[in-house]
């Protein structure tokens, strides 16, 4: 565990950037009526009901000593989305030539 936490205190080498890579799936939700707006001595009041509309897959590469982020959304989560994203995240991620 220390090796991969070593990689991390690395000084910024752009030959060979440090890129970390998350994936999260999120459902997509409206809602099914306007809330109630808030009045003194009250808050806004908002309905628990709403309408679900499908879900979406996020990737986040970000390369934390250069101050670099990126992020893709896929409408599904299989091997070649997350291939796709790490083919773009390496060339992003490269120094231009």
């Amino acid at each position: 565990m220390e090796d991969v936490l070593d990689v991390y205190t690395r000084p910024y080498d752009p030959q060979r950037p440090v890129v970390c890579l998350d994936e999260a799936r999120k459902e997509l939700h409206s809602e099914r009526r306007e809330g109630l707006p808030a009045t003194p001595g009250h808050v806004q009041k908002q309905d628990y009901q709403y309408h679900r509309l499908g879900t979406v897959s996020m990737f986040l590469a970000v390369e934390p000593l250069a101050g670099k982020r990126w992020v893709w959304c896929t409408e599904r989560q299989t091997r070649l989305e997350l291939a796709e994203v790490l083919r773009s995240s390496r060339r992003s991620a490269l120094p231009a030539s």
